[in-house]
């Protein structure tokens, strides 16, 4: 018999068709995703033109308080007197102290030999004492010549008083006919001449006496410059022997034993102990409000505060900072040495109840004329007004209010975009 296929044939269990609910299911949900997905990347540009990472930035919140501006540093304690002396004179140098020695006032610290400066006092002295001779030798000429002119001047006086009486004589012999009156007549020329005589005489008696005196006193006024050259002279010799200014110690020795030193050559410092000041560098941003006088805050290792105040400001600016000097104002801190580290703290001024936020990097962007607030998850820029600063705030004079939270750090990641998104 012809076989059939009906051994190859198994038997199928046919199921029942999906509902079409269950059909469409997976599509659905793909297409919702799609919704969401497309919904929130549209809020995000409704929101903001680009989103940031939010610990990618710093956030401050607008307070009203009291705006105290200083400026805190670590200073570095220097002597406030510590001078350097010099050599008066090129020579050879004998030091009397080493460094570190104590020393007090007046005390000869080292000895230049100069024997061209003393050659020179000794050459100096030889020309006053010359000019001293001079200006008395031109004295005694002046006493002389008064005493010819009075001489002079007496002879004549005598002389006139002899034509007199010879005039007397004569008029009496005229009147009793025993002279002629040619005689009375030449006896009283005679007066006359000698009247002229002791008027020229006493004329020559102040002219010479005023010509000695000038000649005198030219002299006089020689030796006395020549005198103010010695005195120069010997000073300057005085200073070979070099002296403490002070009690003090001594700092650096600039030169060897019995070495030659140039003319106003260093050759050592001096260092005073017993006053001290702090030297801290101010940023140039604080250097136009920074003045001489301003009081100050010294903290010690202990922690001890001291009072003091800005003695002296750089008038110039280096790497971006100045250098400013505070001394004590009461006492100082007992056993300070030469660069020591102490804390300072120089007070500006202080600002009652004011608008204020944390400073940052905000405040140099843009010139501080914006700023970027928070509303809500975006930031917005908006435009602000700054007054004045201190180190960790900034006072606020427009554009913000109390409670505003700003963002004060990060906002360069923002491109100036009007506003950003925080995740």
């Amino acid at each position: 018999m012809i076989r059939d296929t009906s051994a190859q044939d198994r038997p199928v269990t046919t199921t029942a068709p999906a509902p079409r609910l269950r059909r469409w299911a997976l599509p659905a949900g793909g297409a919702l995703l799609v919704l969401l997905l497309i919904a929130f990347a549209a809020r995000g540009w409704l929101a903001g033109s680009q989103s940031i990472d939010s610990s990618r930035v710093r956030i401050a919140e607008v307070t009203r308080g009291d705006l105290v501006r200083d400026i805190s540093g670590e200073g570095r304690v220097i002597a406030a007197n510590s001078p350097t002396l010099y050599a008066i004179a090129s020579g050879v140098v004998t030091l009397h102290v080493v460094a570190g020695d104590v020393v007090k006032k007046g005390q000869p610290l080292a000895e230049i030999d100069s024997p061209e400066l003393r050659s020179k006092l000794a050459q100096e002295q030889t020309t006053l004492a010359s000019m001293e001779a001079e200006a008395s030798r031109a004295n005694l000429d002046a006493t002389l010549t008064r005493a010819q002119s009075r001489k002079l001047l007496d002879q004549a006086r005598i002389e006139q008083i002899a034509a007199e009486r010879d005039l007397q004589r004569y008029q009496t012999g005229y009147e009793g006919g025993a002279v002629p009156q040619i005689d009375v007549a030449r006896a009283e020329d005679e007066v006359k001449k000698a009247q002229i005589g002791v008027a020229q005489a006493n004329r020559d008696l102040s002219l010479q006496g005023q010509g000695a005196g000038l000649d005198a006193r030219n002299k006089r006024l020689l030796a006395d410059r020549q005198k103010a050259v010695v005195a120069e002279v010997q000073r300057q010799v005085d200073l070979l022997t070099i002296r403490s200014p002070f009690d003090g110690q001594v700092g650096q020795v600039q030169v060897q034993q019995r070495s030659s030193v140039a003319l106003n050559g260093p050759v050592l410092s001096v260092v005073d102990l017993s006053v001290f000041e702090v030297e801290i560098k101010v940023p140039e941003s604080f250097a136009r409000d920074l003045a001489i006088g301003m009081p100050a805050r010294l903290t010690s290792g202990s922690g001890e505060p001291y009072p003091g105040e800005v003695s002296a400001v750089s008038p110039e600016v280096v790497n971006g900072e100045v250098v400013a000097r505070i001394r004590f104002s009461d006492k100082q801190p007992p056993g300070l040495r030469q660069n020591q580290r102490l804390s300072a703290r120089v007070l500006l001024d202080t600002r009652k109840n004011v608008l204020m936020v944390e400073r940052g990097p905000f405040v140099d962007q843009g010139g501080g004329r914006y700023a970027y607030v928070m509303d809500g998850s975006s930031a917005r820029r908006t435009p602000i007004e700054l007054g004045a600063s201190s180190l960790s705030q900034v006072e606020v004079l427009g554009g913000l209010k109390e409670g505003d939270k700003v963002v004060v750090s990060g906002s360069d990641l923002f491109n100036e975009e009007p506003q950003v998104t925080l995740n």
